[in-house]
């Protein structure tokens, strides 16, 4: 078991091995950009990526705190699945006012994968592998789909 220091230090040290492996890796638009803390440009829509020791996740999260609008949003994503799917080459989970580890009502669209550890440096491999093509994949959606979010800008 770690401590709280310990597995935060661990975290980080992942992240930033992650940040640093994706750094000369341009957007789809050909711009750089902090892939870890990737900005939608929409308040209250993230693009998050998350690992603990038992899964690895990443999502298309909608933290709106009106519960309308994060619902309209999340119906715009809808409007755009075929493109999304497209892009992604996959099928993912979503989920319409479920609740984080916060209890904060939040909507997501969602992979993850099963029986890694990022506190384990040889799961590493295989979390950079869930994560990268992914996040580039939601990248090269956003960058065509992102104009019609701008009413929720």
């Amino acid at each position: 078991m770690y401590s709280k220091e310990q597995a935060s230090n661990l975290k980080q040290a992942f992240w930033t091995a992650f940040g640093q492996y994706m750094a000369l890796q341009p957007t789809a638009d050909g711009t750089k950009v902090n892939w870890v803390n990737y900005k939608t440009g929409i308040k209250h829509l993230y693009f998050r990526m998350n690992a603990d020791q038992h899964t690895a996740k990443i999502a298309i999260e909608i933290a709106h705190p009106d519960p309308g609008i994060q619902e309209l949003v999340f119906e715009q994503f809808k409007a755009y699945q075929n493109i999304l799917v497209g892009s992604l080459g996959e099928e993912w989970d979503w989920s319409l006012h479920s609740k984080d580890a916060y209890g904060k009502t939040i909507s997501s669209i969602s992979k993850e994968i099963d029986q890694v550890n990022i506190f384990k440096q040889e799961d590493w491999p295989k979390l950079i592998t869930f994560f990268k093509p992914r996040i580039m994949a939601l990248d090269e959606f956003w960058s065509d789909a992102k104009y019609g979010f701008d009413l929720f800008s």
